[in-house]
């Protein structure tokens, strides 16, 4: 009988993924040691080091790479982070009410490529018809000063982009007015301590969201998970069977939302939360699988192309080990 696969896994603390960590997801085959790390490191250290078998990745990072040829990840499409992101625009609120206002000012954003960045520009536009060339961009560390692009690029065509001053954090730059609005997956810190004139551009995101849902049917991917490829090539079984064990760990923790026995989450409203999201998106609302999400991975390449991130107009075929762009059925 032949041993295991040993394999170092790095990927985010979530529900979806716990299953995978306390083991009551085996990975046929392999041997796991698990690594929970930030997103910021764990993409760092992914992309710039290359240092893990299988990692949760950047959907908009894989995509720079994979566009570029050369990639030394093959995706498979356990999206282990969505999340809606009209919420994660922040402003001023005496300068910035509306997103029209935004045209013409600066805006600070972690990195030019994250993918929370790539769905906000594609929203602005789509709906708003604010170009990304309109806006005045400032990369830099949210809460800490020197952050650069883990996967270097030129500036798009038209795009006004500079680096933060050196010292210098988003978060810092926003409550002192030095610029106008942030675009960050986390919350920054001027904003949760309740710092003067620091809003949401979208006060009432929720419904803005649900809405934009109901009209898209877009639930934006921010994540995936990716294996080396050329363990893949070695062992063409691997990414089924890492895929099948993901999908598993997530049906798990989404199950267990729907239990009001005792709440799987420390959030008092879960049951009614649970409910609504199935009645909004469906018993399966976080969706794994190519042709389950073949829309939504086709606007965010598009929006990735369009932004001047892919070096190439690719499709989602190209983005995942063939053996799980389709599943077998029973």
């Amino acid at each position: 009988m032949s041993e295991a696969i040993p394999l170092t896994i790095a990927c985010g603390d979530y529900d979806r993924t716990r299953p995978l960590f306390d083991g009551r997801v085996p990975i046929e085959g392999c041997r796991p040691l698990y690594l929970r790390l930030t997103t910021e490191e764990m993409f760092f250290r992914a992309f710039v080091h290359e240092e893990f078998d299988v990692s949760e990745l950047s959907l908009s990072s894989y995509v720079i790479r994979r566009s570029r040829g050369g990639c030394p990840y093959i995706g498979i499409p356990a999206f282990v982070s969505r999340t809606f992101r009209h919420s994660a625009i922040y402003a001023r609120t005496d300068r910035i009410g509306r997103p029209e206002d935004l045209r013409g000012r600066l805006v600070g954003v972690p990195e030019y490529q994250v993918t929370a960045a790539v769905w906000v520009r594609g929203l602005l536009l789509d709906d708003y018809g604010v170009r990304p060339q309109d806006l005045r961009w400032v990369t830099g560390g949210l809460e800490m000063p020197g952050r650069v692009e883990k996967i270097a690029f030129a500036a798009p065509s038209g795009v006004a982009l500079d680096a933060a001053p050196p010292g210098q954090t988003l978060s810092g730059m926003l409550e002192d007015g030095r610029i106008d609005a942030l675009i960050a997956p986390r919350a920054p810190s001027c904003f949760t301590r309740g710092a003067a004139h620091i809003g949401r551009l979208f006060a009432n995101f929720g419904d803005v969201e649900e809405a934009y849902y109901r009209r898209t049917r877009i639930f934006p991917i921010m994540h995936l998970v990716g294996i080396k490829a050329d363990l893949a090539a070695r062992h063409p079984w691997l990414p089924a069977s890492v895929y099948k064990a993901f999908a598993a760990a997530k049906d798990i923790a989404v199950s267990s939302l729907s239990d009001p026995n005792v709440l799987s989450v420390s959030l008092p409203s879960l049951t009614w939360s649970a409910e609504r999201a199935k009645a909004l998106m469906g018993e399966d609302f976080w969706t794994y699988g190519v042709e389950e999400n073949a829309g939504t991975l086709e606007v965010f390449l598009r929006y990735h192309f369009e932004q001047g991130l892919s070096a190439r107009r690719i499709t989602a075929d190209e983005l995942f080990a063939p053996a799980t762009a389709s599943q077998w059925k029973i």
